[in-house]
């Protein structure tokens, strides 16, 4: 007798417990219910233990069937039992990716109407923002490897060429150069808080609300009423040297008509400092200037002209979604491109490539117009890629496990993945203006990973993954 492979894995949520039955009820409507073709033996509930999904998925000509059972608490248990037959590894992926998928959409859902409340101590209260990348112009500007800048200055050339003739190129590249140079205290004026080793802390309370109330709630009181509670809430426990604990939170909320359950809140309190520190210490580096920036947007930069002038910018969005050590793997990324000097090495890269257009190459810009500028900056964007990838691969050697990268570029990022699955837009991610790698390359030369320690040469074994991955998909 064959005896059955089990495979379990676990996925970090930020769900409360009083939603654990509503997840349940969720992964069945979304994802197992519209494909009961592929499953039988489907069996949802709850238990003393807890709430849980069971089901078999089973392959359409009956060569092979996984038991799968989904444990729903904080982390989210999966056991898999795969049957003698010859299971494929691409079945075992798309199960798991798929559960994960889900879970990262019903999460993003509750976010909607999930109420955040981020303090450090000492410093002044501001409200949560809630905004997307794509429209503050200004913090994608210094947060995407300093290329934004590029397109910048490029749009000012028109107005400088009027004015300074040919000498115009020569002044922008200056001037980018200004701001590179000064790219850290741009960055540090950015933040809502400074982080030093004498304030260390970020707090962090979340109470989900259900729909109609929130709705309600808003109706009467505002969305400005939140940065009522939140003062009230800081008065009563930091401001006095208390800790943030969950009683005096529900208990402010309540006092605002929200009828308030403990099982809907969390508290968290993440030692900010100490994570950068213990990044620091594995690059070898001094801990940089630490800044905050309190958005829900999930994000981490660093900038700076060298490592002595760098600065390391979060938003409370990453802190929030992320386990600890899925933060530092982050922050291990960024203290790659510290490290490395890449903001510079890239001013120097799209520098060259405009004066060598207006000094060099204008002929071809006048016969091919917009094309040149696709092929240029597809091909300044596709060098950019290579230290992306160098990022991620340093981040893996220096703090080591690159599961908690690959898991923290997932959670960050699960919708881009959804629409990399198709093969036009993976395509497109590896031809666009945008100097990260598509994330499903990243993730999986991350968990591909065996032996991240005997690397040597990060930057040159980048160069050779991103060349293969990006044929493998014109292949």
């Amino acid at each position: 007798m064959i005896e059955k492979k089990t495979l379990t894995f676990t996925i970090d949520t930020q769900i409360t417990p009083a939603d654990y039955m509503a997840l349940v009820d969720f992964i069945y409507q979304n994802y197992v219910a519209p494909n009961l073709k592929h499953f039988m033996n489907v069996v949802k509930g709850a238990s003393e233990k807890g709430c849980f999904l069971f089901f078999t998925a089973v392959d359409p000509d009956r060569k092979w069937y996984i038991d799968v059972q989904v444990s729903i608490g904080k982390p989210i248990d999966v056991r898999m039992v795969l049957s003698s037959g010859e299971v494929p590894d691409a079945a075992v992926s798309w199960l798991r990716s798929n559960l994960v998928t889900a879970v990262r959409f019903f999460e993003e859902q509750r976010r909607k109407t999930t109420v955040y409340f981020t303090w450090v101590e000492g410093e002044e209260i501001i409200p949560e923002r809630f905004f997307e990348a794509r429209k503050n112009f200004v913090y994608r500007m210094f947060s995407e490897s300093m290329l934004l800048l590029f397109i910048l200055f490029t749009s000012l050339s028109i107005i400088l060429f009027l004015i300074l003739g040919s000498y115009a190129p020569i002044v922008l590249v200056l001037m980018q150069f200004i701001l590179i140079i000064f790219s850290d205290k741009i960055i540090g004026r950015m933040g809502d808080w400074h982080i030093t080793e004498k304030n260390p802390l970020i707090h962090v309370f979340q109470y989900n609300i259900p729909v109609s109330e929130y709705k309600s709630f808003l109706n009467r009181h505002g969305a400005e009423i939140f940065s009522k509670i939140k003062k009230d809430i800081y008065s009563k426990t930091l401001a006095l040297g208390k800790p943030l604990n969950y009683e005096t939170c529900v208990e402010t909320l309540s006092q605002y008509g929200l009828e308030c359950s403990p099982e809907r809140a969390s508290v968290k309190i993440v030692n900010l400092y100490e994570i950068v520190k213990q990044a620091a210490e594995k690059f070898e580096l001094s801990v940089p200037k630490i800044v905050v920036s309190n958005t829900t947007l999930p994000n981490a930069a660093a900038s700076g002209p060298w490592p002595s002038r760098g600065v390391i910018l979060v938003t409370t969005g990453l802190l929030v979604q992320l386990e600890e050590k899925e933060i530092l793997s982050v922050i291990g990324h960024e203290f790659s491109h510290l490290k490395g000097r890449d903001p510079l090495f890239l001013f120097l890269l799209t520098s060259m490539e405009y004066l060598l257009r207006f000094y060099v190459f204008w002929p071809l810009l006048y016969f091919l117009g917009y094309f040149y500028l696709i092929i240029a900056l597809g091909a300044v964007y596709f060098i950019a890629k290579f230290f992306e990838s160098k990022a991620d691969l340093e981040s893996a050697i220096k703090i080591g496990e690159p599961q908690n990268l690959a898991n923290a570029l997932r959670k960050i990022g699960f919708r881009r993945l959804q629409l990399e699955a198709r093969r036009g837009y993976a395509l497109q991610e590896w031809l666009g203006w945008d100097p990260h790698p598509p994330l499903y390359f990243r993730i999986h030369r991350l968990e591909s990973l065996k032996k991240p320690g005997e690397i040597k040469h990060p930057l040159i074994r980048s160069i050779k993954d991103n060349i293969l991955g990006f044929l493998e998909i014109i292949g």
